[in-house]
């Protein structure tokens, strides 16, 4: 590791953006000024922001100070785990393969399609009736 206090790893996913710093640490995550753990209470979004460091095994090795805005917590948390996993290559750039293989650095690009006019949703049109 160089001399820098940290690296830096912006994440996104739907409409959430997370600004993320990679610090030398003991595996504390801090999102928004508190303890990921107290925003997010569903143990599979815990999973998920937890799996860039437990693949390339550095769970304990680092810690996380998020700044993330935009969505819901589902979303808030797909962008968490983006952008540790791009901080994580600014870091070290040969975690880059071990990290696209578990599919990591994909910006999951699925967002909501825009409703359109003369129908109920995105896609969804009134029923037909023939007579």
């Amino acid at each position: 590791m160089s001399e820098q206090a940290y690296f830096r790893g912006t994440g996104k996913r739907k409409t959430s953006v997370a600004q993320v710093k990679l610090m030398a640490g003991n595996g504390a995550i801090i999102v928004n000024g508190k303890p990921f753990e107290d925003i997010f209470s569903i143990p599979r979004l815990k999973s998920a922001i937890l799996e860039p460091l437990r693949v390339t095994d550095t769970q304990d090795k680092f810690n996380a100070v998020v700044k993330v805005e935009g969505g819901g917590v589902s979303s808030q948390a797909g962008a968490i785990r983006h952008g540790i996993s791009r901080a994580l290559i600014v870091m070290d750039e040969s975690l880059k393969p071990l990290l696209r293989r578990h599919g990591l650095l994909t910006r999951d690009a699925r967002v909501k399609e825009r409703k359109k006019y003369g129908l109920r949703g995105a896609r969804k049109a009134r029923q037909y009736r023939k007579r």
